[in-house]
């Protein structure tokens, strides 16, 4: 648009037909409003992917954008910060996705999408995994796992929706987070699920929207109990998987139900909070007594990482 009102100057000044400039403007146009860009940024105090906290339950600035077409094709990205206790030497996720949105005209209002999506962690790897801390060498690093790949995930997903519910599949089209037999684990861990079904009821304050989310995860495999991975120099490891709790299994149902607000400020649309309860029901393996709550990073430090907490978020579209 812009490009074509600088034209139609410059062609004015030269006296060149001005309804010819009109005409290709006017065609430009209409070519770019088949385009919609949005970009969005904000902040959480803790970032919750599936019910489990990326950033050692504290705060996240986030960011993205969306490309969309009138045809029902998206594609987008989006970046948070995490924490290096769970992803060592990486501080931050980037996520890259496409896929399209269609209707099912036959019945009204019943919709569906297919898409996929990369979570990438730079410079993170399971080879960085730092299991043990030496206390015998300040700054010690050992690799716990050096025969590992990227955290670096990618999944394929479908799903339907009919007015305000929706549901979609995921699975992974590689191992999931890395996990496979030189990292731990009984098998690789690819064709790993995760099943959702979320809800956004309109309440009759406007604006105001009653959300709903149910989501199970289902990992195709699981910590193998008879690992031994690599230990401090001159001492035996009993490997990754020791952990007091002694669960192997990260399989888990996750919830969440809260409230979104979509507002103004100063005359200003794209403005929207939200208070979110969260949490998911395997405190045996995400807890701080189970490998999925332990650092990764060289500590002794652990966390619930599961929690049921109060969530609170706010951000902007642009």
């Amino acid at each position: 648009m812009v490009k074509s009102l600088i034209s139609l100057a410059v062609l004015g000044t030269l006296a060149t037909p001005v309804v010819y400039a009109a005409e290709e403007a006017k065609t430009e146009m209409k070519e770019e409003s088949n385009w919609s860009l949005t970009t969005n940024m904000g902040f959480v105090t803790d970032y919750r992917a599936r019910g489990v906290s990326q950033t050692w339950r504290k705060e996240a600035i986030q960011g993205g954008f969306d490309l969309t077409h009138s045809s029902g094709f998206y594609l987008g990205a989006f970046g948070s910060n995490v924490s290096p206790n769970t992803y060592p030497k990486a501080n931050v996720e980037l996520d890259l996705y496409a896929g399209y949105n269609g209707e099912i005209k036959a019945v009204e209002g019943l919709g569906y999408t297919v898409g996929a999506i990369g979570y990438f962690y730079p410079n993170g790897s399971w080879n960085k995994y730092n299991g043990f801390a030496d206390n015998q060498a300040a700054n010690a690093e050992v690799q716990q796992t050096p025969n590992g790949g990227r955290w670096d995930t990618y999944e394929a997903n479908a799903g339907i929706s009919y007015k305000w519910v929706s549901a979609k599949g995921s699975v992974t089209l590689g191992d999931w987070y890395g996990a496979e037999q030189s990292t731990g684990w009984t098998k690789r861990t690819r064709g790993t699920t995760y099943l959702e079904l979320n809800a956004a009821i309109p309440t009759p304050l406007d604006g105001l929207t009653l959300i709903g989310h149910v989501g199970r995860l289902n990992v195709n495999g699981q910590l193998d109990s008879q690992w031994q991975g690599q230990g401090m120099p001159g001492t035996a490891s009993s490997g990754q998987n020791f952990s007091l709790s002694g669960a192997l299994n990260p399989d888990y149902t996750d919830y969440k139900v809260g409230l979104s607000y979509a507002f103004k400020v100063l005359n200003a649309d794209g403005w929207n909070a939200g208070l979110y309860y969260i949490g998911h029901n395997n405190d045996n393996y995400w807890g701080s007594r189970g490998y999925g709550g332990a650092s990764f990073n060289g500590s002794i430090e652990a966390k619930n990482l599961n929690k049921d907490a109060a969530v609170f978020t706010l951000g902007r579209t642009f």
